[in-house]
């Protein structure tokens, strides 16, 4: 029962730091939506999207090295960041140089527009990512929890003074998250004590540094796999429907973004007890449990929001933006799907086979592309939703292939399946059905079907609590 308290115990402490923050900032949306163009909003999400890919390739993929490795060599911690750091800074200057490049012969207009912006967007990024990661590396989930908490703050704050008092606009928008970023930075260098550590301290250890630089190397495909698998759908729709489509599209997020603060709270705290805990048999269950009971869960917040989803678009999203709505049913399920995938990537990080890793991220990367491209073309932006569900469950059929040659998890699948095709439908039911009345019936009707098939682990969540 204890690895169920930690679990827990980490979950709330990363609860307080994200999930307060996170429904500020759900709460917020009418403001950006109301202040910013779509054309803005485009720029900044295109923006954020691409940094989130570059950092996995400036950085070597040191940020996972530097989770993973502090989980079993404590007594390397200090060695362990100092060779991620090293890595951040060899990246960040290649970056600069990249970015002076375009200022005096442009490739990208937007960019030379918001170099310095940019820029400094991408360092906060990158180094408040792999603090963050050591962090959980070391087991320092409170200092991590308290971090979130600040940055937050700023970030709320200094948007609301930026937009609403100073009318800066983009670049108070940029300037806040920048700032929010920077002020977590701060914090953890500090409560980590790497403040101490000389960042132009040679590495001595180089074996060390070799097998980080072996384990983190093919989780930069990864990473790129995931990036495609989250932000091909933009890109697709810049190229086939220009910028203030992808501002719409991107506002779409917001909705599905409650269900992925939860999923991204649980991957945090998993990837330490993944870990810990990993026994090929699962003999206690605990792989088992914890995956059924996030299934569960999810499910049951998916087809809630699913039902909800046109009374949230009415309260969150102002004027042009309001056709926002049509995406997110399916946004909310490749959520869903995504949740399963990262539980099941827990076990390939504890036996470090981050190769399976990448294969099942680049299939699911090429297949986002493709079908992406190919329904976009057919019916419109929600074909890059589409898309994009469809990749995750590409995914998450290939972990489930893998998983095996190192667990046997034992896993309702029949049912599991059954209760998907019913999100799909009532999917398809909210966008397609007319009338209040029948509308919400329909709604109400596929909640309470889909709670009654997964009442067992409620009865499962019930015994556990009790404990």
């Amino acid at each position: 029962m204890k690895k169920y308290i930690y679990l827990v115990k980490n979950m709330g402490l990363l609860t307080i730091s994200n999930f307060g923050s996170k429904l500020l900032s759900f709460f917020l949306v009418p403001l950006y939506t109301s202040i910013l163009t779509t054309r803005d909003y485009g720029i900044y999400d295109i923006f954020n999207t691409t940094i989130m890919l570059l950092i996995p390739i400036l950085t070597s993929g040191m940020i996972d090295a530097v989770l993973r490795f502090p989980l079993t060599d404590r007594e390397n911690k200090d060695e362990i960041y100092l060779i991620g750091l090293k890595h951040l800074l060899r990246g960040f200057f290649i970056l600069v140089l990249v970015c002076l490049f375009n200022y005096f012969m442009p490739f990208s207009l937007i960019l030379k527009q918001y170099g310095l912006l940019f820029i400094a967007m991408y360092f906060t990024a990158a180094i408040s990512q792999m603090l963050q990661g050591y962090a959980r590396g070391i087991e320092m989930v409170t200092a991590l929890a308290v971090s979130g908490i600040i940055g937050s703050i700023a970030v709320i704050t200094l948007n609301i003074w930026f937009l609403v008092y100073l009318k800066w606009g983009l670049v108070g928008y940029f300037l806040a998250n920048i700032i929010g970023m920077a002020f977590t930075t701060v914090y953890l260098l500090f409560a980590l004590d790497v403040w101490k550590v000389n960042p132009l301290k040679r590495i001595g250890n180089k074996k060390l540094e070799k097998e980080m630089l072996t384990y983190a190397i093919p989780t930069i495909a990864n990473s790129i796999s995931w990036w495609v698998n989250n932000a091909a759908d933009r890109y697709i729709i810049i190229g086939l429907f220009g910028l203030a489509t992808n501002g719409i599209y991107s506002v779409s997020y917001k909705i599905p973004s409650v269900m992925t603060v939860f999923q991204n709270i649980f991957n945090q705290a998993w990837s330490i007890s993944a870990v810990q805990e990993f026994d090929p048999k699962d003999s206690s269950g605990f792989y088992k449990n914890i995956y059924r009971m996030t299934n569960f869960f999810m499910v049951i917040v998916c087809s809630g929001l699913i039902a909800t989803t046109k009374i949230f678009a009415k309260i969150l999203y102002q004027g042009h933006f309001f056709i926002a709505w049509k995406y997110v049913p399916f946004l909310l399920i490749s959520v869903l799907f995504g949740s399963l995938v990262g539980i099941l990537g827990g076990v390939f990080v504890a036996v470090k086979d981050s190769k399976k890793l990448g294969i099942s991220t680049i299939v699911g990367a090429i297949v986002n592309v493709i079908s992406g491209l190919v329904l976009s073309l057919l019916i419109g932006p929600i074909g890059a939703a589409l898309g994009t569900t469809l990749s995750y469950i590409v995914v998450w059929i290939m972990r489930l292939i893998d998983i095996r040659k190192y667990m046997h998890l034992s896993i309702n699948l029949y049912r599991d399946i059954c209760t998907y095709i019913l999100l799909f439908i009532q999917s398809l039911g909210i966008l397609f059905t007319k009338g209040i009345v029948t509308t919400y019936s329909l709604q109400a009707l596929f909640f309470i079907v889909i709670f009654i098939i997964n009442y067992s682990e409620v009865k499962m969540l019930i015994i556990k609590f009790k404990h």
